[in-house]
């Protein structure tokens, strides 16, 4: 089995288009400008992980084929990143295993508030996941294969979130702020997936000048660019970005 990384979806907590049908910039006949909420799966050997659940997952699941979940990795606790967690329970029919969870501490607690039937078994429902780790870096392990990550802290406004480094790749999905022990982190990456929110400033997200000042500091061999707000149209980032910066599409996936 091919290691193979997927972005099963791309879109900022709104989606393009708006659930009000307002595709801003973005050409409605270009179908990778349809975007579902920041979500991503790796497939590593024959670990299946997810990274975030989105309020999509169901729909990002399915299209690109994906039948079996092992692990779940949460960037930080926001609802287009958490929402969709209640949808893996005919996960845990299948397999009769609960699902583990890795995420921060804030994570855990909104996770154990917001969901505590996945993580406690009663008469009704049995117990479907786990918190397995909170900590900076971790292994995930099936059988006898297995794979590091390196927790990657970042601001995103108000709120402290993780992206993640494994294997070269650097996944970055909300942030406004990378610090310096953060950035000495992210040297000779082969991909970096980095937020890329909207042309216009943001307070607690990098804008498309931000991100492209980012990526010639750090100067990856590929970037490919997430959580784009409905105002950056797909052909003209593609158009405009130097080669070696590519705009995400939902289901846009490559080997490692």
């Amino acid at each position: 089995m091919k290691n193979r990384f997927t972005i099963l979806g791309c879109g900022s907590s709104l989606g393009s288009p708006w659930i009000n049908q307002k595709w801003g910039n973005c050409n409605k006949k270009n179908k990778k400008n349809f975007r579902t909420r920041c979500c991503a799966h790796l497939q590593y050997k024959n670990i299946s992980i997810l990274i975030d659940t989105s309020p999509d997952i169901r729909q990002q699941l399915i299209s690109n084929n994906i039948k079996d979940v092992d692990a779940i990795i949460y960037t930080h606790e926001h609802a287009d990143q958490t929402a969709g967690i209640f949808e893996f329970r005919p996960i845990y029919f299948s397999k009769q295993k609960r699902i583990p969870i890795y995420c921060n501490q804030k994570t855990k607690k909104r996770l154990l508030s917001s969901f505590p039937w996945l993580f406690k078994s009663s008469k009704l429902y049995p117990q479907i996941m786990k918190i397995e780790n909170t900590n900076q870096n971790f292994v995930i392990q099936k059988d006898r294969n297995k794979i590091r990550f390196k927790s990657l802290n970042v601001i995103h406004g108000p709120v402290k979130t993780r992206g993640y480094l494994f294997k070269k790749i650097a996944y970055i999905s909300d942030c406004k702020i990378i610090p310096k022990n953060t950035l000495k982190k992210l040297k000779n990456l082969e991909v970096l997936i980095i937020d890329c929110f909207r042309k216009a400033s943001h307070k607690t997200h990098l804008d498309l000048n931000s991100s492209i000042e980012l990526i010639k500091i750090l100067k990856p061999k590929k970037t490919i660019l997430i959580n784009m707000h409905n105002d950056l149209d797909y052909d003209y980032l593609k158009n405009n970005l130097p080669k070696n910066i590519i705009p995400a599409y939902d289901g846009l996936s490559f080997n490692f």
